[in-house]
This record gives structure tokens, sequence and C-alpha cells, in this order.
């Protein structure tokens, strides 16, 4: 059988990009960013309180983390369990040491289930991220566009009404997204999202609703590709967030800041073989000038204000 004619039509296809939710532009030639209190490095570190559920669908596929074995797949259930019933509170350890605030993204499942866990978090000051419905709900583009808006409303209204705090960070399970999301996110009032991961400084796209942010939230900087998938070893685990920062560092100065972003999985990390690697790391980061250990909303508040104060000079 013969492909239609049409088949190969793209009606955004042109030279450049074949997409216009956000402008082109080279990081270099982008105006500085200066942080507070005249900081180099903006430090972020995002733990994921995920929830798996035993009898997952995997549709239209399993995120990474998903059960593998036939039901009931206790062996993988339960690791991921562990992430949230002991492994955070070493991560939670671990940052407490240098007085780091995390962004935490959360599934909804997660907040109905282990409420306490979420006053763990407040009680840190942390910043609440949702993280979609659970790890079975992916968004996609097969997904109807009334269904993706009502599992965006439930997700935010479980996680603030449990939390208290109006979140504006959002980070899709797996990173999928449908071509609706950005705009169902910015029409649910939230202000950034963790999905896109070309940059190393936050940008804006744009959406039917209006601008919403990119932040950078990188997958390799992530220790699950690094140790999981990737089958790397603690201590190559440890040095890659050194060089990371390392690399971040000689190009930031005072006048022209840089992000590091660090995600985690409280059930990979957490463990008590592994967590010496995330805590070596983070001496090595905060024993640098210049640090400044953030969550998302007071990174993206300094970069609108330095945007804005560098606009008004121009």
């Amino acid at each position: 059988m013969s492909l239609p004619d049409d088949y190969l039509d793209y009606p955004l296809r042109r030279y450049g990009m074949d997409h216009d939710r956000y402008a082109w532009s080279m990081l270099p030639q982008r105006p500085p960013v200066r942080w507070p209190q005249g900081a180099r490095l903006a430090l972020w570190v995002i733990p994921a309180l995920e929830w798996f559920p035993l009898n997952m669908k995997g549709l239209p596929f399993k995120p990474p983390g998903a059960m593998q074995t036939a039901y009931p797949d206790f062996r993988h259930y339960t690791l991921r369990d562990y992430g949230n019933r002991v492994g955070i509170f070493r991560i939670m350890q671990a940052l407490e040491k240098h007085a780091i605030p995390a962004s935490v993204a959360i599934n909804a499942a997660v907040a109905q289930r282990y409420p306490s866990l979420i006053q763990s978090c407040l009680q840190r000051g942390w910043e609440i991220i949702a993280n979609g419905m659970d790890m079975d709900h992916i968004h996609h583009g097969g997904l109807a566009e009334a269904d993706e808006r009502q599992w965006i409303t439930h997700s935010l209204d479980v996680l603030q009404r449990i939390s208290g705090q109006r979140i504006r960070g959002w980070l899709s399970p797996a990173k999928s997204e449908s071509h609706h999301t950005l705009d169902l996110l910015k029409e649910a009032g939230l202000d950034y999202v963790c999905d896109w991961v070309n940059d190393d400084m936050p940008y804006a796209m744009h959406t039917r609703a209006g601008e919403l942010m990119a932040m950078p939230h990188p997958i390799d900087m992530d220790d699950h590709t690094i140790l999981v998938q990737n089958h790397h070893t603690e201590d190559d685990f440890r040095d890659q967030l050194i060089d990371q920062f390392d690399g971040l560092y000689r190009e930031s100065s005072s006048d022209n800041g840089r992000v590091m972003a660090i995600s985690l999985h409280p059930w990979v990390i957490g463990q008590p073989y592994r967590i010496r690697a995330l805590e070596e790391a983070l001496t090595h980061i905060m024993s640098h000038p210049g640090v400044w250990a953030a969550t998302g909303n007071d990174i993206l508040d300094a970069w609108k204000t330095s945007a804005a104060q560098a606009s008004s000079a121009t």
C-alpha cells in the first residue's frame, strides 16, 4: 500500500526551528544574568517523590523505574517505595549539612498516601513541584486534551491542598508531553516547566495563555541516568557532579551567573552505600565562594529581576 500524497507535508517545515514555542537564541549572546549577593552559580537540587502503581498499564510507554516483572512485581515496587520511606531522609540530611533547600517534585498520589512526608519537606523550607498524578499517568500526543487538563488540575489541587503552597513548577512524569501540555500548564496558573533539556539557563516559552518559563533540569545530571541506566559507579556519579560544577563555575562570574541542577531519586541515591557520593559532591560544590543554593522559585524570580534590569538599561 502506497503512502498518501500528503504524508510528508508539514505546515511548520521551514528554515530554522520547526516550532514556535520559543525564540532562537545562543546562550553566549544573551544578556548576562546576575544572581543575588553577587553569586556566580545557582545550585538547584530536585529530588523526586514518585509512586509507581503495582498494576501499571505502562501506556503509551513504561517510564524509567516502572515495574518490570509479572504482576505482582513486589521486588521493584518495594524498592521504589524504599525511597519514600527511607531514602528521602538521607537526602534531607545531606542537604541540611550545607543549608541547601530543595525543590521536590511530587506525584499527587504520594501526597495522598504520605501526607506526613509532605510535612517533612515543608518543615525544611522545600518548594513543592507538581510531578503529575503518578508514574503511570503519562502525558503524550494521543491523550485527549480534556483528559490531560483534568490530570493537571487534579495534581495541582491535591498538592496545594495538602502542602498549603501555591505550586509554581511542573515536571511531567518521564518528562513526556503532548502538544497541548505547555498551554494547559500555563492556563492552570503554573510559572515554569522542567521537561525541556535544551539549555543551561531559564528561557521563555510561548503558550496560548502567555509566557511559561522553561527551567534547566538535565537528564544527564541525574542519579537514575548515571547509576541505573549507565551502570556507572558511585564514585563516577560524584566525579560527574563535580565536573559539571567545575565547568559551569569556570564559565560563570558575579556578572554572568549560571544554574547547576541536580535531579535525585531517593530510591537510587538514598541507599546507604550511595549517599556518600552525593555528600562528597555537595561538600566540593559548597566549598566554593559565590554558590547560591536556591529553590526553583527563587532562581526564576531572580532571573526575571535580572532580565528586567537588563532590559531597562538598554
